[in-house]
């Protein structure tokens, strides 16, 4: 593996400023990790190695003419199939819009490219971000670095494959039920969630929209504040997004410290159902940061337990609603247009052919939630729950000012494992969800390795809404004693693929 492949992205932008390397050669440097190991890893859909480099030398022209350039310029990053690009194919992880190049960027995509970043390529996800593996991709299946016979998490699991594999340095993604948080706790690696309407979701082909976040994937915590800190801010283009300042997430990630901050342990998210060794590396987590000076007290969030059946009402009605533009008329797959079938039977025809099976039984699911005679008593009751389980985020930041919990009950599950097993699936968004359905902050951080099978844990910090600040600040002071005391960071652990 060479030495730029390892290095942070705050190293790389400071070599590259610096003069000692330039964007051509660390995107030389991760293209050819990208060949050298993407067969075995399936992190990526689709990699334009001459467009990379142009983009790099691009970036390497604009610092020539003494143009002043962020942080992150020339650093590469992996980016989620589902960000609308100009210059690449945009498919979701789905086969109805195979082929399909947007005629515009989204804005986390164009912010991307104003701060210098080089855009490596497209990563798999599961179709329509609805999966908690990536087995749900209609393309490939992608593999866990750590275990290739395990899942990288899902629905962003290409990105943090790719991050975990040393293919980038940075990624992005978006969660919507915790699908940064969860493939970052499984692949040993940072992930945020930032606060919903903090980032812009202008040009994210849509899964559920009062619950799509996007955010960031990387090594290290300050390296996911500066990508973070890179796309984020308000966007006139996104009628959700928030027209306040920005959280200062950089300097708080450089801060590093917990002293004299008030940390709630949520009771609700242990006990059956958690693997041994999460819950051991979690119980550590927390005597950690007691040790470093933070408060620890328990608080308990009742609603939360009704957190997965609610989310799983309203994502899929969400769904339901945004999915319907794939309609077969405008852009993308069209299957039986021969001229003798109708326009309704041209679009049944293609979303059967075009969906894939979680796909289907979402928007099945949605479209029930929200029919008449139902709407109230399924749609309508779940966002009540979603109202109290605000209530519960309410009063526990009252008391303190984070919460943590593991990030997923287990670890990485095998390949298969539950790919028939829908609501085994959907557990492993357990800890994550509550934060989906009330906007505020969260943060996956690694904790350590489970002892029964030597995979990674994540704790997850969570904060109010617009305190993203804090999730970093709390994250980058466990991972600054945890690296002391490993001895570096944990994917230093993982095995060489």
């Amino acid at each position: 593996m060479g030495e730029l492949v390892t290095r942070t992205a705050a190293e790389l932008g400071a070599l590259i400023a610096s003069g000692e390397t330039s964007a051509a050669e660390v995107a030389r440097a991760h293209l050819d990790r990208i060949a050298a190991v993407d067969g075995a890893v399936g992190a990526f859909l689709h990699v334009d190695a001459e467009g990379v480099l142009a983009q790099a030398r691009a970036v390497d022209d604009r610092r020539a003419a003494g143009e002043e350039l962020g942080p992150l310029a020339g650093v590469p990053v992996a980016h989620k199939d589902v960000f609308t690009t100009r210059d690449m194919p945009t498919t979701a992880g789905s086969k109805i819009l195979e082929g399909w190049r947007p005629p515009y960027d989204a804005t986390i995509t164009r912010r991307l490219r104003e701060a210098g970043l080089v855009i490596l390529g497209k990563t798999n996800m599961d179709e329509f971000a609805m999966g908690s593996s990536t087995e749900n991709s209609a393309y490939r299946t992608t593999h866990n670095p750590w275990d290739l016979a395990r899942i990288p998490g899902g629905s962003s699991g290409g990105s943090s494959a790719a991050v975990a594999a040393y293919e980038a340095p940075l990624a992005t993604g978006t969660d919507t039920g915790g699908s940064i948080r969860q493939p970052a706790a499984v692949t040993g690696i940072v992930g945020a969630k930032p606060t919903y309407g903090g980032s812009s979701r202008y040009g994210i082909v849509a899964f559920a929209s009062s619950l799509d976040t996007p955010g960031p994937f990387a090594r290290n915590v300050l390296d996911a504040a500066l990508l973070q800190d890179a796309f984020s801010g308000h966007d006139p283009m996104d009628s959700t997004s928030i027209d306040r300042p920005k959280p200062p997430v950089v300097e708080a990630a450089r801060r590093a410290d917990v002293a004299g901050l008030r940390v709630g342990v949520v009771k609700e998210f242990a006990g059956d159902g958690y693997q041994p060794g999460v819950s051991a590396r979690f119980a550590e987590a927390v005597e950690l940061l007691e040790s470093l000076g933070a408060k620890v007290v328990e608080v308990s969030c009742p609603n939360f337990a009704h957190a997965l059946p609610a989310y799983y009402l309203i994502a899929p009605s969400e769904a339901s609603s945004n999915l319907a533009r794939f309609d077969a008329m405008r852009y993308g797959l069209r299957v039986g247009d021969d001229g003798a079938r109708s326009a309704e039977e041209v679009m049944a025809l293609t979303r059967a052919a075009g969906f894939g099976p979680e796909v289907k039984r979402r928007i099945m699911l949605g479209t029930y939630a929200l029919s008449s005679g139902y709407y109230d008593a399924y749609y309508g009751k779940a966002q009540q729950v979603r109202t109290l389980i605000t209530r519960d985020f309410e009063r526990a930041f009252e008391q303190v000012d984070v919460l943590v919990s593991p990030t997923t009950p287990t670890t990485a599950f095998p390949i298969g494992e539950r790919a028939d097993d829908p609501m085994a699936m959907y557990l492993a968004d357990l800890c994550t969800i509550p934060s989906n359905l009330t906007g505020n902050a969260a943060l996956s951080v690694p904790c350590g390795l489970a002892d029964e099978d030597g995979l990674p844990v994540g704790l997850q910090i969570m904060a109010p809404v617009l305190a993203d600040d804090r999730v970093y600040r709390v994250g980058a002071a466990v991972e600054k004693a945890l690296e002391d005391r490993w001895g570096g960071p944990l994917l230093a652990k993982a095995p060489e693929l």
